[in-house]
């Protein structure tokens, strides 16, 4: 029997290309889970195009706290009216300058605005550039997350230390991300959350590495450290347009990750390692 494995598409509703490029891998069945910027002033006309086919992924919010227009006013994050970029807001989040209404009522607007154009609440809660990971922010979704359906999953952002050593793909950066995700890790398993198993995906983005040499790295071992809660790779499929070269650093390599992803190779790699794209299981309750 083939072992479940989470492919999620990050940043649905970016720019036209980035959406059109994560629908036709949902179509091919290619990626189960796709994370919705609804900052976006294409987040309304996107959502639509999403709609039909919400039984084939997990269609969650991908909370936006930085380089965007946040949905409501933020005096204190973004007093100018445009979130910061990523630097300025882990430094605001170590040194405890979030204002914790402020950031609770903003993701708040975020899942209004999801749940008024999907027509249905999220499947599950991540954060742009890992922000649901980050002190107060984390808070501020735990609070969310228990005014929404029991089966809204989180995403986990640890992975061990060993595994990612093992695979050797940026390790700097996925030990950080991972280490960054201790505390709402925590919260995880004492709340037993659903939520995804080891997270799979990180790498700088440069293209030195061919996506697909990555890809076999990140799916390998083919099973997280908890058997029941299967693992998570994080990808970032589009079509560069104008329109994301106008909000966004990652443009072309976008493009090598669907070609890759929509490839008769990436499907072997999967049946060479009998996984199967999934979208999320939750683990059976312990007896």
């Amino acid at each position: 029997m083939s072992r479940p494995i989470i492919i999620a598409a990050d940043d649905y509703a970016l720019a036209p290309g980035v959406s059109r490029a994560i629908l036709a891998l949902i179509r091919q069945e290619r990626v189960s889970a796709t994370g919705c910027m609804t900052v976006s002033p294409f987040w309304a006309e996107h959502a639509a195009w999403l709609r039909p086919w919400r039984r084939n992924a997990d269609i969650g919010l991908h909370l936006t706290l930085t380089d965007h227009r946040p949905l409501g006013p933020m005096p204190i994050l973004a007093p100018d009216g445009r979130l910061p970029p990523l630097k300025a807001l882990l430094r605001a989040a170590v040194l405890g300058r979030l204002d914790m209404p402020e950031i609770t009522l903003e993701i708040q607007r975020q899942i209004d605005a999801f749940t008024r154009h999907f027509r249905q609440p999220p499947a599950y809660l991540d954060g742009h550039q890992h922000v649901h990971l980050l002190p107060v922010v984390r808070l501020a979704i735990m609070l969310a997350l228990g005014r929404l359906p029991p089966e809204v999953w989180l995403r986990d952002g640890r992975e061990p230390a060993t595994a990612i050593l093992r695979r050797g793909v940026s390790p700097g950066k996925a030990l950080f991300i991972s280490w960054l995700g201790t505390g709402l890790g925590q919260a995880i398993d004492f709340g037993r959350l659903p939520a995804n198993g080891s997270f799979r995906g990180v790498y700088d983005f440069s293209g030195r590495v061919p996506f697909g040499d990555l890809m076999a790295r990140f799916l390998t071992p083919p099973t997280s450290p908890d058997p029941a809660r299967p693992p998570l790779v994080m990808v970032h499929p589009g079509f560069p347009d104008d329109e994301l070269r106008q909000v966004d650093p990652i443009t072309d390599q976008r493009q090598v990750e669907y070609d890759f992803l929509a490839s008769d190779r990436f499907a072997s790699q999967l049946a060479e390692r009998n996984l199967a794209v999934a979208r999320f299981i939750e683990p059976p309750t312990p007896a």
